[in-house]
């Protein structure tokens, strides 16, 4: 990853069937776009390759989340269980439709610990949110089990794990819904852009209509559609999913490279008495986007990561002190920042995360290194890589 290290003739192609046809929004101008319908073209593919019934593309990973949630009706006072390792989307996108972001440990898979998950459910919660962080995947049997037993909703935030499955189901199929982003830097890209898939006909229907100011889309004439609820504008333009059809078609071969390039750095690494690698639950295969690792501790951890960086290894992410990716600066969800009034039912219900005990996350984060899997790569180039990571790495014992 990423995929625009590889744009090519394909995504050139896409595009200029768009511009040639000078539509560029994905609804209406019929006669004019020349039968192309890009958006349309790339949530089949995604249906297909993601083996779910429906697809809806949007213009964000976060606009998906936010429309996977309110298309299943989560609303204000709703709980959302989600990590403390994650992106600031997740809880964003909670809070945009006044539900409650409850945040949780992680453990050895680095994404949502089923046992906490388990102790933080109450009679608000609404759905449980695993995020696949740097390409892997919660234990999803025991989530799922879990959201069984408790009649709730399961999420999966699968945005940065396009492409890994978990029991012979591709990543984001496995729950109730799922949703993946197509950013500059994910492994396959629109330039900006998101999807949700589902095998719910409801959700889907809620999410094609909620997505777009609410217009049901009943016949071929925009100004005389009714809007059967409320809605946002999260559409997709059709340059945007023009680059993302031309993407869709070379994730296979992407997952190959990264799995190439990840083999060989795992392979360097794994003899290393003091490093540890992150669990991959039973039954699941990573996208192998980013190679996760763990030192003895978190002291360790901080040295090898400034010594990687001086070594030359760039792309490699030390998460504990990271502003957007760990709870601990989260500082303007800890103390409610906003431009305006918060929804009273978060005022009232929101955790005061400046006095949580998140002690076990902190145990396996503060020791994590993770480093990029790039695709642009030589063979040369990533043998170099692997040979520095071990040089530096086996030096802290």
């Amino acid at each position: 990853m990423p995929g625009f290290e590889l744009f090519g003739e394909s995504e050139k192609s896409q595009v200029q069937d768009v511009l040639d046809s000078g539509v560029l929004m994905r609804y209406g101008f019929d006669g004019m776009r020349n039968n192309h319908w890009k958006a349309l073209e790339l949530e089949a593919a995604l249906s297909k390759r993601m083996e779910s019934k429906y697809a809806q593309l949007v213009s964000s990973g976060t606009a998906a989340l936010t429309v996977a949630l309110a298309s299943a009706g989560v609303g204000a006072g709703d709980e959302v269980i989600m990590p403390t390792f994650t992106f600031v989307a997740s809880f964003e996108s909670i809070l945009a439709i006044g539900a409650i972001p409850i945040l949780v440990d992680v453990d050895d898979t680095l994404t949502l610990s089923p046992e906490a998950v388990e102790n933080a459910i109450t009679d608000k919660t609404k759905v449980v949110m695993p995020v696949h962080m740097c390409g892997s995947m919660a234990d999803l049997g025991a989530l799922k089990a879990i959201c069984d037993k408790h009649n709730l909703l399961l999420l999966e935030d699968a945005c940065q794990a396009i492409g890994g499955s978990y029991d012979g189901k591709p990543l984001g199929s496995y729950g109730d819904l799922g949703c993946f982003s197509f950013d500059y830097v994910k492994t396959i890209t629109c330039g900006e852009g998101g999807a949700i898939i589902t095998n719910n006909e409801q959700y889907k229907i809620n999410a094609d209509h909620y997505s777009d100011h609410g217009h049901d889309h009943v016949g071929n004439n925009r100004g005389t559609e009714t809007h059967p609820f409320l809605g946002y504008n999260f559409r997709i333009s059709e340059l945007h999913a023009a680059v993302g059809c031309a993407q869709i078609e070379r994730l296979d071969d992407f997952l190959s490279i990264q799995k190439k390039n990840y083999t060989v750095l795992r392979d360097a690494l794994s003899p290393l008495a003091n490093i540890t690698f992150r669990k991959v639950p039973e039954g699941g295969v990573e996208n192998y986007s980013f190679i996760s690792f763990f030192l003895p501790t978190t002291e360790l951890a901080k040295k090898a990561h400034t010594a990687l960086g001086e070594a030359g290894v760039d792309a490699c992410f030390y998460w504990f002190d990271n502003n957007w990716h760990y709870y601990k600066k989260w500082e303007h969800l800890t103390h409610k920042r906003s431009l305006g009034k918060l929804p009273q039912e978060v005022v009232n219900q929101l955790p005061d995360y400046s006095k949580s005990d998140f002690s076990k996350s902190d145990a396996w984060i503060g020791r994590t290194i993770s480093c990029l899997v790039k695709l642009s790569w030589t063979d040369e180039q990533v043998t170099e890589r692997a040979a520095k990571m071990k040089d530096v790495l086996e030096k802290f014992i």
